[in-house]
C-alpha cells in the first residue's frame, strides 16, 4: 500500500468520513473547505494520526498548513520527513 493509499484509508476510516470511499478521494482535492470538508478538529486528529501511522511529527501550523493541503502535499511531507 502506498503512502497516498494509506492516507486515504486513514481519512475515511479514522476521521469517519461518510458517503465517500478512499478510491473516490482525488490526490489533489483540498482536505479542508470545498474539498473533503475537514475542519480544525479534524486537522488536530490528522496530525496525531500521521504521527501514529507514519512516525512523522507535524510540529506547528507553519509546518502543518502547507502539508495539510491535499493528499499529495501530505504524502510528500511524510516522505521527506520519515527517518
Amino acid at each position: 500500500m502506498t503512502i497516498k493509499e494509506k492516507l486515504k484509508q486513514i481519512l475515511v476510516e479514522d476521521l469517519n468520513l461518510e458517503d465517500i470511499t478512499p478510491e473516490e478521494i482525488n490526490d489533489e482535492d483540498p482536505l479542508f473547505g470545498e474539498g473533503l470538508g475537514l475542519d480544525s478538529l479534524d486537522a488536530v486528529e490528522l496530525v496525531v494520526l500521521v504521527q501514529k501511522h507514519f512516525g512523522v511529527e507535524i510540529k506547528d501550523m507553519e509546518q502543518g498548513r502547507p502539508a495539510l493541503q491535499s493528499v499529495n502535499t501530505l504524502a510528500a511531507f511524510i516522505e521527506q520527513n520519515q527517518a
